[in-house]
């Protein structure tokens, strides 16, 4: 299986991805880490991608999940995934499961001023909600609450365990 943790900036899918795929003993991938340094500039200067600017990260992250399901391997994929073509360019099979981290926009901001170092900040929040299609076909978790309560949620809702060290 490879879960596609999915949501805005400051939505929790880094910090949520690295504990849920800790417990399940899974890779763990961000996709932030698959950009191009052109893109990461200018969503840096604070302008947001186009579709065509995202469509080589698309693919890369597409051929990463179709990787890990050839070779049977687990993952989490941190992944903002925002619109319903995205999501469906990263659904290569049914083992492909979405989880929609949904944050209120009050705690999205808090999350993103106390964020550091990172080129996705508060300026990119209202782009960021603008382009949100929520998904129709994806687990919701209430992104809200502490990592251990949502990936505890996570855990509950895709009927897994996690795995004893």
């Amino acid at each position: 299986m490879v879960i596609v943790l999915m949501g805005v900036a400051g939505a929790g899918k880094t910090t949520i991805g690295h504990l849920l795929a800790a417990q399940l003993h899974w890779v763990f991938a961000d996709a932030d880490d698959y950009h191009s340094p052109a893109n990461i500039a200018k969503m840096r200067a604070g302008i947001p991608l186009t579709d065509e600017e995202r469509e080589p990260w698309l693919e890369t992250l597409r051929m990463l999940i179709t990787g890990w399901i050839v070779s049977g391997q687990n993952a989490v994929l941190a992944c903002s995934a925002l619109k319903h073509s995205y999501r469906e360019r990263l659904r290569v099979a049914t083992e492909t499961q979405f989880v929609y981290l949904k944050v209120s926009p009050e705690i999205l901001r808090e999350r993103l001023r106390a964020r550091h170092g990172h080129y996705m900040t508060e300026k990119m929040l209202a782009s960021q909600l603008a382009t949100l299609e929520e998904p129709q076909h994806a687990i919701v978790v209430d992104g809200d609450g502490t990592p251990d309560e949502i990936v505890s949620e996570i855990l509950a809702s895709l009927k897994l365990a996690k795995v004893s060290s």
